[in-house]
């Protein structure tokens, strides 16, 4: 009992010192992901605590686990406009990607270590797959955000490239312990997996989705079963010879996208369990390592992780991103962020639970490259965006947001709340002062603790708390008004797009009457928004810019179907290398 008692009392101090390290984390700007990390080495057997743990069948149950909750999560998390933006893309680097990055790695990782094609493939393989929480965290931290089109192709790229480098361990793996040789036998595995997973996964969702419209469950049931229901639905999957993983995401992003009431309460509780899931994993992983034992391919694993970063992912890139004419400095980008997190680790434990010779130096190596993955593409990321000129002005948002989810109604209604400060635009002045081209109710402000009605039309002051019931859809617009940043945000949209903003209809002749725009013969006609589409060849994005003589042209707002609504205008005076 005594020893039970010392594992909760460790276990739960570990992770309490692991959540107050993020706040750490923030201020230096380094991935979360490689202080959980941090934590369980020094935890581990040659670290301060001196914890014996060196059970790789619990630390892949529990890695399984938390992968499933992981991709689960992200899948209900990837919206519809992101595909629609990057789904080819990114749909190309997660498959094709993937594969061009093992095999590189592979040829690269036999020579290093000595090894023969079929064991350095299956190192390559399970180095092949990017980590879409590691990227993300940084992003949310650091309080930056980048183009739409990048961050879509990173986040469907990220959630999607998992399966398919589970497949390809899987399979190397196969024919290393089986002693077979590729043929058509080893091809129809692969796409049995792919294909079984998605089925089940698709099959799941609408069943999961059904359930939810029928079982007269309480509202706090539905976040547990659709935990359940995800970690069922990744063992049928196995069991039946497909990726679980790929499911299991397929499964997320159905349901994540059916508008379902219940929804808002499953987000809410998958946010911490992802969370859990990634501090356990790598406090898991943490404690598993040997830090002896790393020495022995310390140089080895830093050349791998070297071509790794170096070359690699970027010709994986620049090769699966020819048919989409990314611009140049996307393409760099996207290159430059494919950080490695949790899952080439637990795959790095496949060679050690089929027992094959040297079954330490996948895990050693993999863990070195996570490491070096995190430390100098981790705390390099925000700086190398603003360098590229990713980064775009950052939406407004109300400071809090509470879905109406249990009210019906044709459209999604929130509360939204807004807290004044010495910055805000409202400060000093009264609702009846406020003008709204949106539907929106206000429902009165908190002060001092005190809800105070607006029938007794209140002046804003510092400190209150003003809150308002809006459509979903309108919430972008309101913040706009109500936002404490919202005049700082102005600013920074001004410095971002220009100071005019124009309809993307209007024609190029209209512009040239204030502006003399030598266009070389082209059709003076046409309208900003055609001209800014036909530039890219593709479905542009907020933040796209392209050159028109002396104007440089921004896209400021897209519609749902991906027409430029509004373009900004900034007159320049040498010539940018832009798409």
């Amino acid at each position: 009992m005594d020893g039970i008692n010392l594992a909760i009392l460790v276990g739960g101090l570990l992770f309490v010192v692991s959540i107050i390290a993020t706040l750490i984390s923030a201020r230096l700007g380094a991935p979360m992901l490689l202080v959980f990390l941090i934590i369980g080495m020094l935890a581990g057997k040659q670290g301060l605590v001196g914890i014996q743990f060196d059970n790789p069948q619990v630390a892949f149950l529990i890695g399984s686990i938390a992968l499933t909750i992981i991709l689960f999560d992200g899948g209900m998390r990837t919206r519809p406009e992101r595909l629609r933006v990057a789904l080819a893309p990114a749909s190309l680097l997660a498959t094709f990607g993937v594969i061009l990055t093992c095999v590189i790695l592979g040829v690269a990782a036999a020579y290093i270590l000595n090894l023969s094609l079929l064991e350095g493939l299956l190192l390559g393989a399970i180095l092949s797959s990017t980590d879409a929480a590691a990227v993300f965290s940084i992003f949310q931290s650091q309080g930056i955000r980048i183009k739409q089109r990048v961050a879509s192709t990173l986040e469907i790229e990220s959630g999607s490239n998992d399966p398919m480098a589970i497949m390809l361990t899987l399979t190397i793996l196969g024919m290393i312990v089986e002693g077979k040789t590729l043929s058509f036998e080893v091809g129809k595995t692969f796409l049995q997996q792919a294909v079984v997973g998605a089925v089940m996964g698709y099959v799941a969702g609408r069943i999961f989705i059904f359930l939810c419209k029928k079982l007269p469950l309480n509202f706090a049931f539905f976040p547990l079963f659709a935990v359940a229901s995800c970690v069922l639905i990744y063992a049928v999957t196995n069991v039946f010879g497909g990726s679980g993983f790929l499911a299991v995401y397929l499964m997320g992003y159905l349901v994540g996208n059916a508008r379902l009431p219940q929804i808002v309460h499953i987000l809410r509780m998958l946010d911490g369990l992802a969370w859990l899931s990634q501090i356990s994993m790598f406090l898991m992983l943490g404690l598993l390592v040997v830090p002896s034992n790393l020495m022995h391919h310390l140089l080895p694993a830093l050349l791998i992780a070297g071509v790794m970063i170096f070359v690699a992912r970027p010709i994986a890139v620049f090769i699966s991103l020819i048919p989409f004419r990314f611009p140049i400095r996307d393409q760099v980008f996207v290159s430059w962020v494919g950080l490695r997190g949790a899952v080439p680790i637990i795959l790095a434990l496949f060679p050690w639970l089929a027992g094959m010779p040297n079954e330490h130096l996948y895990f050693d190596v993999a863990f070195v490259v996570v490491i070096v993955s995190l430390v100098v593409q981790g705390w390099s990321i925000v700086p190398i965006a603003r360098w590229l000129k990713l980064e775009v002005p950052a939406e407004l948002a109300p400071d809090q947001a509470m879905p109406l989810d249990a009210v019906p109604s044709n459209d999604l209604l929130e509360v939204l709340a807004f807290k004044v400060t010495d910055t805000s635009p409202v400060l000093a002045i009264g609702w009846h002062d406020l003008v709204f081209k949106q539907p929106i109710q206000f429902l009165g402000i908190i002060r001092d603790g005190e809800w105070i009605l607006p029938d007794k039309k209140p002046q804003f002051n510092v400190h209150d708390t003003l809150m308002v019931m809006a459509k979903l859809k309108h919430v972008q617009k309101i913040s706009e008004v109500l936002a404490k940043d919202a005049e700082i945000s102005v600013q920074s949209n001004t410095s971002f797009f220009g100071d005019f903003v124009l309809n993307g209809n209007i024609s190029i002749s209209d512009l040239d009457a204030f502006y003399t725009i030598n266009f070389d013969g082209g059709d003076k006609n046409q309208t900003l928004a055609a001209y800014i589409i036909q530039r890219f060849h593709r479905r542009v994005v907020i933040g796209d810019q392209v050159r028109l003589d002396g104007l440089l042209l921004t896209v400021r707002e897209v519609d749902d179907t991906g027409d430029v609504i509004q373009v900004g205008i900034k007159l320049v005076e040498e010539k940018p290398k832009i798409a």
